[in-house]
């Protein structure tokens, strides 16, 4: 806003004094000439119309980036083969681990008195309920309470503003994306949406139970995170041939494997929705729903979940529970042997003799 008056000084000629009261700590400077810009920079500054978005993704702090070459994908597969051989690798290890670990305090608490034994209680009201709750956990439920506080964990990570370019570029997964590898992993545990995060942890606690009877809890953990990094590579792929380049996130696709694996193993299941516990149906016929959901949507072309992702997953718990259980797990056997050789060693150099 400006003030004008006019005032007459030594002669007929009028003088006009503004007085400019927008900002008056910094004076009465004239505003330096902006550049003119050149046509196409103009052209390139103007917005262009809005892209259509999932609801369940956060909107991309950066502009799109031009359709990336196929090459792209070598690195993602390389990673994704590395990436599952070690995920197995490391479970193998861990069961060998477990077990001895198992066998020794076995050992240990049968030779030591009976006074040993007797632990102090715990004191706190809720600290007893606590531990309550955790004993009456089934080993599947236990197994992924880690995981489900690692996805409520990230979640809450979105919700901070200056994070949100870190966690797109990191927790969300696109094969025009800067980084290509660990967004195949880290997605895995990403939600945006509240709804997204409570559907797929709820899907995830109530299948725990039977697919870590089925597999044990090593051999689950590897499985999951396997078919996250999979499933997110098929989705690379579908990606790359329909040329929809738009981030995706969440857990579904390692879900997808969870669920296709325990209604392959245990067809005759009896399965309810979450709103309408009156409507029963079997595993078996709610897995080819689920595909035939997933394919039509990959084939027209729905743009609201990652279709792609959910069929490998499926697919992949599928393969794994027929054969891969077999031609994976059941080959460990040569990898712990070397682990305990090596062990063994060790323990032999560091007790100043061989142990058997």
């Amino acid at each position: 806003m400006a003030w004008r008056c006019w005032a007459r000084a030594g002669g007929p000629r009028p003088h006009r004094l503004a007085l400019l009261l927008l900002q008056p700590r910094r004076g009465f400077r004239r505003a330096r000439p902006r550049p003119e810009e050149p046509p196409a920079a103009a052209a390139e500054a103007r917005p262009g119309p809005p892209l259509p978005r999932r609801s369940l993704c956060p909107p991309s702090p950066t502009a799109a980036a031009g359709r990336p070459s196929p090459r792209r994908l070598v690195k993602p597969l390389l990673f994704a083969v590395g990436f599952t051989g070690s995920a197995f690798g490391s479970a193998a290890i861990w069961q060998y681990e477990s077990l001895k670990s198992r066998v020794q305090t076995y050992f240990e608490e049968a030779r030591a008195d009976w006074m040993d034994k007797m632990r102090p209680q715990k004191r706190g009201e809720f600290r007893k309920q606590v531990n309550s709750w955790w004993n009456n956990l089934t080993e599947g439920q236990r197994t992924v309470t880690g995981i489900i506080a690692a996805n409520v964990f990230v979640f809450c990570l979105w919700r901070l503003p200056g994070m949100r370019r870190f966690m797109f570029t990191y927790f969300t997964s696109n094969p025009s994306s800067r980084a290509l590898c660990s967004p195949m992993l880290l997605s895995t545990f990403s939600h945006f949406s509240l709804f997204h995060m409570a559907a797929n942890m709820y899907v995830l606690w109530s299948f725990s139970s039977s697919i870590v009877s089925l597999l044990g809890c090593e051999q689950f953990i590897a499985v999951y995170l396997s078919a996250g990094v999979i499933s997110t590579f098929v989705s690379y792929v579908a990606k790359m041939a329909t040329g929809r380049f738009e981030p995706s996130l969440g857990a579904s696709g390692a879900i997808m494997t969870v669920l296709a694996a325990v209604c392959t193993k245990m067809p005759e299941a009896k399965l309810a929705i979450i709103l309408l516990p009156m409507f029963t149906f079997t595993a078996g016929s709610a897995l080819k729903a689920i595909i035939a959901f997933d394919t039509a949507g990959l084939v027209l072309g729905w743009r609201l979940f990652d279709h792609a992702a959910h069929l490998g997953g499926a697919l992949f718990g599928m393969w794994y529970v027929t054969y891969g259980h077999e031609l994976i797990w059941k080959n460990r056997e040569p990898l712990v042997k070397a682990w305990h050789e090596m062990r063994t060693k060790n323990t032999g150099k560091g007790g100043g003799g061989r142990s058997n």
